[in-house]
């Protein structure tokens, strides 16, 4: 299972290569950096400059507009291969990547219009999305108040992975003073001087996210750049869409960490006398993965479906779940397979330990989910359930 090989630096931005063959070939570079990024608390930036060198930043924009025009399996595996070599980086940039899907897929299958400015934009200019999902989600966040001509937004958006690179953040505020409360969806130009990035990220795992806290302090919003608004704590039919797309590529990232941690492991217990009970650690091992790899092909099948909905989104969540619990179980179990050796920081199975634990926090978490799928599975009404 392992994917990284030694390769040249030349000619990265071939269009001749897939996207995953250029994120086989980042991968060791990647994969080098990925121990300092992790201990120095710092965000992967050079990964971030090859990224936009490689011609992945556009993986997503469909081909009329400039881009590569990959669907979901085939960005899903770019991402699953990025996390092998460095965790962080797989994750930040499944943010930028979901943030370029989800238009990608409204221009081709809903042909809305209004998304082709922005995916010609990340084409021609390599601009990097922010997602504010973390603190954005269905019940919203941030102050919104109504002025002429916009509004004026005040926020802390937190989990803003990738701040530093970033050049549009894609978020919502509250509006201020309306019952029942709404939500306005944007973009905020992280150029701007009224917004600022706070370096909160000192975490257990994934450290080389930078997904440091993002403040809008009294920003203008013009009427003209407002996406769409929608009820605060109620799921719209867009969120049916962002969440259908965009957990198979956030988990994919999740699914490359166990996948390496198993590669890690394999090749330390190789190296000390075989005993039938770590023969039975990896078998076990193998089993979880498979677990996790299988759950996460029916999330990628659920888009491919392309029947977004209520119940899109029930079967993503219980995929969501389901690579979480066992991703998390490889790695542990990966752990105690490689015994001792595992506990040292420059083996790299420590980091990828901590990494996974970030599959437990992201929507829709343990709770929310089990009361969805039960909500749906005895007909119950889950508009409300998030």
């Amino acid at each position: 299972m392992n994917i990284a090989t030694a390769v040249s630096p030349a000619d990265l931005n071939s269009s001749a290569e897939t996207i995953g063959e250029i994120a086989r070939r980042l991968v060791p570079d990647f994969a080098s950096r990925a121990a300092a990024s992790d201990e120095s608390d710092g965000f992967v930036a050079d990964n971030y400059r090859a990224l936009k060198a490689s011609g992945l930043v556009e993986a997503a924009v469909p081909q009329e507009f400039g881009g590569r025009g990959a669907e979901i399996a085939e960005l899903c595996d770019m991402l699953r291969t990025i996390a092998h070599g460095c965790g962080s980086t797989g994750l930040a940039f499944s943010m930028h990547t979901h943030q370029v899907a989800i238009p990608a897929w409204r221009w081709r299958h809903q042909k809305v219009a209004a998304v082709e400015p922005l995916l010609k934009r990340v084409a021609a200019e390599k601009l990097i999305l922010l997602s504010s999902g973390g603190s954005d989600w269905i019940g919203g966040s941030g102050q919104a108040v109504k002025v002429d001509g916009g509004y004026r937004i005040t926020a802390r958006k937190v989990f803003t992975s990738g701040a530093e690179a970033g050049d549009l953040l894609v978020t919502g505020a509250l509006v201020q003073g309306e019952k029942p409360a709404r939500v306005i969806h944007f973009a905020v130009p992280m150029k701007a001087p009224e917004v600022s990035i706070d370096r909160t990220w000192r975490t257990l795992g994934m450290r080389g996210t930078g997904s440091n806290d993002v403040v809008i302090d009294n920003l203008f919003v013009p009427d003209a750049a407002i996406a769409f608004s929608r009820t605060a704590g109620e799921w719209h039919p867009v969120f049916q869409v962002i969440a259908t797309i965009a957990f198979p590529l956030v988990y994919a990232a999740y699914l490359g960490v166990a996948e390496s941690a198993r590669d890690i492991a394999i090749d330390l217990a190789g190296k000390k006398p075989t005993t039938q009970h770590t023969v039975d650690l990896a078998g076990r091992m193998d089993t979880s993965l498979r677990a996790a790899q299988i759950a996460h092909r029916h999330m990628v099948a659920t888009v491919e479906a392309n029947a977004m909905s209520a119940a899109s989104v029930n079967e993503v969540m219980i995929g969501r779940s389901l690579v979480a619990e066992n991703a998390i179980r490889t790695v542990e179990l990966a752990l105690e397979l490689a015994g001792g050796a595992g506990f040292y920081r420059k083996n790299g199975l420590e980091r990828r330990f901590r990494d996974i634990q970030g599959a437990r926090f992201h929507p829709l978490q343990q709770g929310p989910q089990a009361r969805y799928a039960g909500s749906m599975a005895l007909g119950l009404p889950v508009a409300n359930v998030f």
